[in-house]
């Protein structure tokens, strides 16, 4: 088993905080029109995956809502 040392360690945790900064930078960034589209293709690949089991009543609550949003914001 190869063990990384202290030094790769602290490097490697050092690379990740710079993702994670950078990550959040585009997500304060990004317009929220862009994240209810990403929304929307989550959702959509549901059936895609085959995920598309009954849903419980908070959940069918939720997609009424989502759907509520997406209508009015695109019209």
């Amino acid at each position: 088993m190869n063990r990384i040392t202290k030094e790769q360690a602290v490097a490697f945790r050092k690379r990740w905080t710079m993702v994670n900064d950078a990550e959040i930078a585009e997500l304060l960034q990004t317009p929220m029109d862009k994240k209810l589209q990403q929304t929307a293709a989550l959702m959509a690949s549901v059936q895609a995956m085959g995920w598309d089991n009954t849903i419980s009543s908070d959940e069918a609550e939720v997609w009424s809502r989502w759907q509520q949003l997406r209508a009015k914001y695109h019209g």
